[in-house]
């Protein structure tokens, strides 16, 4: 993650600049790991971390799209992550909703089908139904 969010948009441009579309994959998977480590490493709170990982998921989406990806897989929450404290799992819960609240729109105008990949019983409820309710609204997007 880069400073400033001029910064992190100019040097977006430089490596869009230099990716060759024609070698870019059709399924990139990412891990999301790191973003508290990041903070502390800032002396940030641990949830400016989670917070800024919103922001690289949201460009990550936006800069797949126009290099070409077809599919974009976010492993997003482990089993492992539920041994957190519980504030931090709080909030890292309430991230997909805000997500979903604020994005749904522009995923949709971006041709983003969103599918959940594992578990989610184990999510409060207002987690799985924003997840639920971004699927079933782009369920008949193509990509």
């Amino acid at each position: 993650m880069v400073g400033s969010g001029l910064e992190f948009k100019q040097r977006e441009e430089e490596l869009k600049a230099v990716i060759s579309t024609e070698k870019v994959p059709d399924h990139v998977a990412i891990i999301m790991d790191g973003n508290g480590r990041w903070a502390i490493e800032k002396g940030l709170p641990r949830q400016e971390g989670h917070r800024q990982g919103v922001e690289t998921v949201r460009s990550t989406v936006r800069n797949s799209k126009d290099l070409g990806v077809k599919v974009l897989t976010l492993f997003a929450f482990s089993t492992e992550n539920w041994q957190r404290p519980v504030r931090e799992v709080n909030y890292l819960m309430s991230l997909p909703v805000k997500f979903f609240k604020t994005e749904l729109p522009e995923l949709i105008d971006n041709n983003v089908q969103v599918r959940l990949i594992g578990d989610s019983n184990k999510l409060p409820r207002r987690v799985q139904k924003a997840v639920n309710d971004g699927a079933e609204a782009t369920k008949k997007i193509q990509g």
